[in-house]
């Protein structure tokens, strides 16, 4: 369930036809239909819990009309379904999971996304269920990589007024998480607010400042505001090389409805050289924490930070430090890799946690395939923690 980027991602991914329809009817004739069917394998090694092998199918059927005195509209439908949903725990929705490890991706038809969407010069209002990502996604996104996408019930406002300026507002009144509407925490009830302006007009980088207040009805341990700014970007160091970068730094207390009392830092920092072949970074990321309560990233893109082997998806209550390597590179025969070793560590105590190597090779396959292979392994060093396997193998379709 789930994708929208402001208003402005819809625009700017082929939507807008080169002649505005001429009436409501020319806009329902002039509209797109999109189509992505995603066939994924996933097998988890989890010990103590049996292995999980979970086959899903993950299709979604979209219609967008043409732009019609600024209107447009958008309606996408969801499926999810397994070859075997016992093979695998769908995060406790099934009894023939029962001990196995969890693949997120429960078996569930919905609806994605459904709205309407107004824009006036340079400024755009989406009203009701869609995607939103920002920035990095780091704190507000879609995650995209499980099966069931995570959208907003939400009213969205995107400006670019100014020159190389985006400001966003949304009132995000429901969250429509990965876990499906069957699951007990598959919707948030919201009352949130959330904030956030860039400015693209320095060569050198993307400054980006944020506020975001979130409040959750029946999730209140995890309603927190969240106040901060980034920069990144890539400056020449030779006619092939450049250096890369990134940092960012927020401070969060609860919030609203939370029943906690907590005031946690978050800082990132990751510097390294690209070019045509490839690049390589070093980061660290560093979630803090106050009173026994870890920084909190709710409605983040969860599965692209803090390792693939989802160990870290809620920050431990001792924080967490993540000392990474990033290596990207563009292989022969049109395939790219990925690849990320981290060291985890408790923030407060210092102690380690673990270690994980994680991999990806993916190819496209013309304009409307890609195929995946991917890999995670995270291996132990306090038994708090379990060790760790993943395996992926897909292949997605887009038109």
């Amino acid at each position: 369930m789930k994708k929208l980027l402001p208003l402005l991602g819809l625009v700017s991914s082929g939507f807008v036809l080169a002649a505005e329809p001429a009436s409501l009817a020319d806009a329902l004739a002039q509209g797109k239909v999109s189509l992505n069917a995603r066939l994924r394998y996933e097998s988890v090694e989890q010990a103590p819990l049996r292995d999980a092998n979970a086959l899903t199918l993950r299709t979604r059927l979209g219609y967008t009309t043409g732009a019609w005195n600024g209107w447009k509209a958008m309606l996408e439908a969801e499926n999810v379904s397994a070859a075997d949903g016992d093979a695998y725990s769908q995060a406790g929705l099934n009894a023939g999971g029962t001990g196995r490890a969890v693949v997120a991706d429960p078996e569930s038809t919905e609806i994605n996304q459904a709205f309407l969407a107004y824009e006036s010069g340079k400024t755009q209002l989406t009203l009701g269920r869609q995607r939103l990502v920002l920035d990095n996604a780091r704190f507000i996104g879609d995650v995209g990589w499980r099966q069931n996408q995570q959208t907003f019930d939400a009213a969205v406002v995107q400006d670019k007024t100014f020159d190389k300026t985006t400001l966003t507002y949304a009132y995000l009144h429901q969250i429509n998480r990965v876990f499906s509407d069957r699951h007990p925490q598959g919707d948030w009830e919201s009352a949130s607010h959330v904030f956030n302006a860039s400015y693209a007009g320095w060569s050198a980088g993307t400054l980006a400042g944020y506020a975001y207040l979130l409040d959750f009805d029946n999730s209140a341990a995890n309603s927190c505001a969240t106040y901060g700014a980034s920069f990144s970007g890539s400056t020449g160091v030779t006619s092939e090389l450049k250096l890369l970068y990134r940092a960012e730094v927020a401070s969060q207390t609860d919030y609203g409805s939370s029943p906690l009392n907590y005031r946690a830092s978050y800082w990132a920092l990751e510097a390294g050289l690209g070019g045509k072949p490839g690049s390589v970074s070093l980061g660290q990321e560093v979630l803090g924490n106050d009173n026994n309560v870890g920084f909190k990233t709710p409605l983040a893109t969860l599965h692209a930070f803090n390792g693939w082997a989802d160990l870290f998806l809620t920050t431990p209550a001792a924080g967490l430090r993540d000392s990474y390597v990033k290596v990207a590179a563009n292989l022969p025969e049109g395939f790219s890799l990925l690849a990320f070793y981290h060291r985890f560590k408790l923030d407060r105590a210092g102690a380690t946690a673990g270690d994980e190597w994680d991999a990806q090779l993916s190819r496209k396959f013309g304009k409307n395939w890609t195929a995946t292979a991917k890999y995670a392994d995270f291996r132990r060093k306090l038994t708090a923690f379990p060790d760790v396997r993943k395996i992926w193998f897909q292949v997605e379709f887009v038109y």
